[in-house]
């Protein structure tokens, strides 16, 4: 595993982040489409295997394998340019200015929504044998968790709000470590290990990751769930979106390129 130091790979962020802010638009929908499309696929596989085996640390050990496949094949995840991204402005980079960041956010939502909820449709058709039956016990399990992170987060008012934003900042808090660790090797092995660990930490605390949630939410609805898709905006996905927003650029973006691309000067010896 050959590993690259801080000051490299914050480095490589910031080149990531401004090509991803001159990146075609077809290009853009197609690598967000893709993207959203293998983590619902993963989702789906992690918790059918939480609801086969009745062990959910199983489900978040195996759940990594699906960011690991969309970042080896170039894909975009909505987390991942919300940290990224903004470091090419911050940087005056050629091109690079805040229209262009939320241009790219805004491509990658739809792209990334469009894609998890296609895995929705599949899964769904897949669990209830094309709509003929009702939901097996992974389709009702999907139906209930759509429910207990809508509204079971309104019954708490505005301490559920708090809650979902927290668990969202957290998310991405993970979710771009993940990213960016994978910045930190030059080969397949050490990039997967690197993002494998804090994924499997989001995954299994049960933080809220505003792309896995368009393939949760959007199922459950499909598969009965007893709540609405306003409840889902506005009681998940807006809340969902500004928290990892948040946590990504926070935690990992503006941080790391503060203290390893723009360090201030060491203090003098006395």
């Amino acid at each position: 595993m050959a590993y690259l130091a801080p000051t490299e790979f914050v480095t490589k962020m910031v080149d990531t982040g401004e090509s991803k802010l001159l990146m075609s638009t077809r290009d853009t929908l197609i690598r967000a489409y893709m993207a959203g499309a293998i983590l619902a696929l993963a989702a789906a596989f992690a918790v059918s295997i939480t609801i086969n085996t009745g062990n959910p640390l199983l489900g978040a050990v195996l759940f990594p394998v699906g960011v690991c496949m969309l970042y080896l094949l170039g894909f975009d995840l909505l987390t991942g340019v919300f940290t990224l991204a903004p470091l090419a402005v911050m940087d005056k980079r050629p091109g690079a200015t805040w229209h262009g960041v939320v241009r790219n956010w805004s491509l990658v939502f739809i792209g990334n929504f469009a894609g998890a909820f296609t895995v929705a449709m599949f899964m769904a058709i897949i669990f209830t044998s094309g709509f003929t039956e009702a939901p097996n016990a992974i389709g009702q399990r999907i139906g209930t968790i759509g429910e207990g992170r809508t509204l079971g987060y309104a019954a708490h008012g505005i301490a559920g709000m708090l809650t979902l934003f927290i668990r969202a900042v957290m998310c991405n808090w993970m979710v771009s470590t993940g990213v960016v660790a994978a910045m930190m090797s030059t080969t397949v092995s050490g990039k997967v290990i690197a993002m494998w660990m804090p994924i499997m930490v989001f995954f299994y605390m049960g933080f809220e990751h505003s792309v896995v949630n368009m393939y949760l939410f959007p199922s459950g609805l499909l598969l009965g769930g007893k709540f609405t898709f306003m409840d889902y905006l506005i009681w998940n996905e807006i809340p969902t979106v500004l928290g990892n927003l948040v946590g990504g650029l926070t935690f990992v973006g503006a941080t790391l390129y503060t203290t390893h691309y723009k360090t201030a000067p060491a203090r003098a010896a006395r």
